[in-house]
């Protein structure tokens, strides 16, 4: 079936039966949404229509707000990932979700809030790797890493392996080449995609990261020099550690899918 079809076209279809009960019933479920209050609208069907989950940017929300966009998401669809996630904010969500039964991890370090009713993530046999130039690059990388493994991917993970060290990452190498995909986080002059995409055969995102300073500072340079790599690599937007970890999971998913077939 095609994808952002009406349900009036989805329900013409199923009675003409050029589509099953199942089939029409999985479409519908994607184009779910629901209201919270005067205030937000949720996109309760992004994981059947786009195979990704919906999550939550909590920065720059009012924290009652996120609360209530949080439980009820978890309520509705079983898990819900905020990101972006203060320690304050972290605290009010998990103490409403006590009240109401929901199960919550707070990952400080990537500033990720998982919220579950019991639900648990599918495994899809997708690997990812991610690496990091720098200590100060892991608070990134660990975003990506929750989102991936929220997206049903098992993650491997070698930190503090940058250029001015380089013969720290051979050797980190060689227990990550079964992976699907790379994510390498990178601040400063952001070289160590590239050498990465250089060594690897596998697809390599490059994440810059906020870290250096003065003259294009706070992960500019990084990203100025990704974007000009003269290896093939796929570049994401600076500190974007969520997308970052949800494109790679996509990839890696496929790649799984295309071993099993």
């Amino acid at each position: 079936m095609q994808p952002n079809q009406s349900v009036q076209e989805i329900l013409t279809c199923f009675r003409n039966g050029e589509c099953s009960l199942d089939e029409a019933a999985q479409v519908i479920e994607g184009l779910r949404l629901e209201h919270v209050g005067d205030f937000a609208c949720i996109d309760l069907g992004r994981g059947v229509r786009c195979g990704m989950p919906e999550v939550v940017l909590a920065e720059g929300k009012d924290t009652a707000h996120l609360s209530e966009i949080a439980i009820r998401h978890a309520e509705t669809t079983g898990r819900c990932v905020c990101t972006r996630v203060s320690p304050e904010q972290a605290a009010h969500v998990q103490s409403f979700a006590k009240s109401r039964n929901i199960a919550t991890e707070y990952r400080e370090t990537g500033r990720v809030l998982v919220l579950s009713n019991g639900v648990p993530v599918r495994s899809t046999g997708g690997i990812v790797a991610i690496i990091t130039a720098g200590t100060s690059d892991i608070r990134v990388a660990e975003e990506a890493k929750i989102i991936a493994e929220e997206m049903g991917c098992t993650v491997r993970t070698a930190y503090d392996l940058g250029a001015a060290g380089i013969h720290r990452l051979f050797p980190a190498l060689k227990p990550l080449l079964d992976a699907h995909v790379f994510v390498v986080c990178a601040g400063r002059e952001g070289t160590l995609p590239s050498i990465v995409a250089g060594i690897v055969d596998k697809p390599v995102i490059g994440v810059p990261v906020s870290v250096g300073y003065g003259y294009m500072g706070e992960g500019r340079a990084a990203l100025a020099s990704m974007l000009q790599s003269c290896s093939v690599i796929a570049v994401v937007n600076i500190d974007a550690g969520f997308t970052a970890g949800a494109f790679a999971a996509r990839i890696a998913n496929m790649g799984a899918g295309a071993h099993e077939r």
